[in-house]
């Protein structure tokens, strides 16, 4: 999922930690994949990670040593461990997060080398949670990781439900590889512009549509588009990142389904199947970003029940199809009192073509923000792992979003977002 000529983990210095959980077996990946991105990783092992994990796998991945315990105070050295490593990281990630270095860390007991780095270091942190169904659901440990979430430099990860190490099937699961290096990316984006990370999305809900639908033409084929998911995904993330509850409709996507993991997900294979989720939803939501790419033609009476011969094909395009009702404008036809509803329109042609084409469908369709999308450059647009274009908000006002990241952009788009939020909020 790397970004070309968009690295944002490019020469960036990460400590990884592993506690002691059995998830501990699956930081080696993490590890591994942080080095591919051209990170620079240093690890730590503690005492109980030490024996899941080889702290010679860590170093060998790492191309660094792996420290423990035993090498927190060395008398050559001018500086504590601990210390240098606190200078040296510019982010460092916890994963597996046990109960006990939970505990440590909220607590302030710098009891060993991992526990006293989480609690001398001023940067971002990742921690990713892992344990036992019981061990989680336990008050005390609740009650310290609610505390851990009000660290203004630490974005804690959840952890998922699924089958676990010890047979059992609930929550505990270490959050996927590719969340993490998301809140790793979303981390380093954020710390460029403050000292802390954003949580002001908090107790706010948003609603958002991502990738193509489907409509059906017969028991073989159907219409769609080349919409991947990425950037309605990665806004969703961002914001659940920034604090907010984000409800995601999804058609079918070209990137991982492990990259919905935190999101509440809801599948839909056609525009009518989306207009029935969001419906249902709506009212809920604070804001609501549209980006699904829904396909413009439909039969007018359904599918056909069998497939078609090439002869009737032809036959049924000609004769048997429609438009597709437009959802954005429904959608603000009914918006409640407050909602914030941002738009995506994909366009092609000169920058003055798309400026002028987005301010007539942002008119039309009366949304607040509309992201008017270059589908025809380099880098940007459908398939792509970047964007770019113009935001139209109110008051005619244009603005360039350059091309970066989908995740970077995405966060640029929660601000306007937010300072829309806040300014119809006050003036309830």
């Amino acid at each position: 999922m790397r970004i070309k000529n968009f690295l944002p983990l490019k020469d960036k210095n990460i400590v990884v930690i592993a506690t002691g959980s059995i998830a501990a077996v699956k930081t080696p990946l993490l590890v591994s994949q942080l080095i591919k991105s051209g990170a620079q990783v240093k690890c730590i092992a503690s005492p109980s990670a030490s024996k899941l994990v080889s702290p010679l796998s860590l170093s060998t991945l790492s191309r660094n040593s792996c420290y423990q315990d035993e090498d927190q105070w060395d008398p050559k050295a001018s500086k504590p461990l601990h210390i240098s490593l606190a200078e040296w990281a510019e982010l460092i990630v916890v994963a597996p997060l046990s109960a006990s270095s939970l505990s440590r860390w909220v607590n302030g007991l710098a009891e060993g080398l991992a526990a006293s780095l989480l609690i001398a270091c001023e940067k971002p942190i990742i921690a990713a949670s892992a344990m036992n169904t019981g061990m989680w659901q336990n008050k005390a440990v609740q009650k310290n990781w609610q505390i851990l979430k009000e660290y203004p430099n630490v974005i804690t990860l959840d952890p998922g439900e699924g089958l676990l190490a010890c047979d059992r099937l609930g929550e505990g699961r270490m959050a996927n590889q590719e969340i993490i290096e998301l809140a790793i990316e979303n981390a380093l984006t954020q710390f460029k512009k403050a000292s802390y990370f954003k949580r002001d999305l908090e107790g706010l809900k948003f609603l958002v549509t991502a990738g193509p639908t489907m409509e059906d033409i017969d028991a073989t084929r159907f219409l769609s588009n080349r919409s991947s998911g990425k950037m309605g995904v990665f806004l969703g993330q961002a914001a659940r990142f920034r604090g907010a509850n984000v409800d995601l409709i999804h058609g079918p996507l070209q990137i991982p389904s492990t990259f919905l993991e935190g999101l509440t997900s809801y599948q839909a294979k056609s525009a009518n199947d989306m207009k029935k989720i969001i419906a249902e939803l709506q009212s809920q939501a604070n804001a609501i970003a549209m980006t699904a790419a829904i396909v413009d033609l439909r039969k007018k009476n359904g599918p056909e029940k069998g497939k078609l011969s090439k002869e009737n094909l032809l036959h049924s395009i000609n004769d048997t199809f429609e438009v597709v009702p437009d959802l954005l404008s429904e959608i603000v036809a009914r918006r409640s009192e407050n909602q914030i509803i941002l738009g995506f329109t994909a366009l092609t042609g000169t920058d003055a073509e798309i400026q002028h084409l987005g301010k007539i469908k942002k008119a039309s369709k009366g949304c607040d923000l509309l992201m008017a999308n270059p589908i025809d450059r380099n880098n940007q647009g459908l398939e792509s792992n970047s964007n770019g274009g113009w935001l139209l908000g109110p008051n005619a006002n244009i603005k360039l979003m350059p091309v970066n990241s989908k995740l970077t952009l995405a966060n640029q788009l929660l601000d306007e977002l937010k300072a829309l939020l806040g300014n119809r909020f006050a003036t309830k």
